[in-house]
């Protein structure tokens, strides 16, 4: 087995090895031959193998110059696609849909590549994700406990998620000094409920969890009136922490009113 790079800080690396995990990340994912999936950032194209191995095709989005250039020599143009990109910019219309989007995000951008997902939400089937686990749980975290807050309401907003697996430090070249867990998001379907102005619904959402220990009267002043409260059923005196999602998108319809 070739060497491994040296991880670079800057992209946040840090490299999957135990082939133990890499079967267990597989079969969450379940490839199927005909299959339109992108990987984002497959690094030395350890679960990459895999995937090429089930698919007609995998298009894979690598920030590392060094690492695109090294997967454009292990793989057959036929087989795989190398977009060398910050996943960040990328253009993930440019790809068939619905798209299937998995890989190892990088601690330090995870969650802004998870929110350029729920804005794509209406072109992925689904996306299996190693993050975190600190990440994870606050994807995946119900109302009134410590974990929930702005990612958990705006990615409940429109994905159905569960956690997958869990994957220790030693799983990864250089080890991190956190665990990792994988989460599966699936895009709810149109029934779904959807606020009438998902601007306010943001805004809300993000105002509730600024100061989290505040009461929704005073975290929300100035962005929602106080007769929106009464018209919503909800108690001015509750705290954002404490609101379904449900329920957030109850009193961003009755501000938009």
């Amino acid at each position: 087995m070739p060497a491994l790079p040296r991880a670079k800080k800057r992209f946040g690396q840090h490299f999957l090895t135990d082939r133990h995990y890499v079967d267990r990340i597989v079969r969450a994912i379940a490839p199927a031959h005909d299959d339109a999936m992108v990987e984002i950032g497959p690094g030395t194209g350890i679960l990459t193998r895999e995937l090429v191995a089930h698919l007609a095709h995998l298009h894979v989005v690598e920030i590392d110059r060094d690492l695109a250039a090294q997967l454009r020599t292990q793989f057959p143009r036929d087989k795989l696609t190398v977009h060398e990109a910050d996943a960040l910019d990328f253009d993930f219309t440019s790809l068939p849909a619905p798209l299937r989007v998995v890989g190892n995000l990088p601690y330090n951008v995870s969650t802004p590549i998870l929110f350029r997902m729920a804005a794509l939400a209406a072109r992925v089937r689904d996306c299996v994700f190693m993050l975190q686990k600190e990440v994870v749980d606050r994807m995946v975290a119900k109302p009134a406990t410590p974990e929930y807050g702005r990612l958990s309401v705006m990615l409940q907003y429109r994905f159905a998620m569960a956690t997958a697996l869990r994957v220790p430090p030693g799983a990864f070249t250089p080890p991190p000094k956190v665990d990792s867990a994988v989460v599966r998001m699936a895009p709810l379907d149109a029934s779904r409920p959807r606020a009438r102005d998902e601007a306010v619904f943001g805004r809300i959402v993000a105002s509730a969890f600024e100061q989290r220990r505040k009461m929704l009267r005073g975290a929300l002043r100035g962005v929602v009136k106080p007769e929106a409260f009464a018209a919503a059923g909800i108690d001015a005196a509750r705290r954002g922490e404490t609101l379904s999602v449900a329920e957030f998108i109850a009193l961003s319809d009755a501000a938009a009113d």
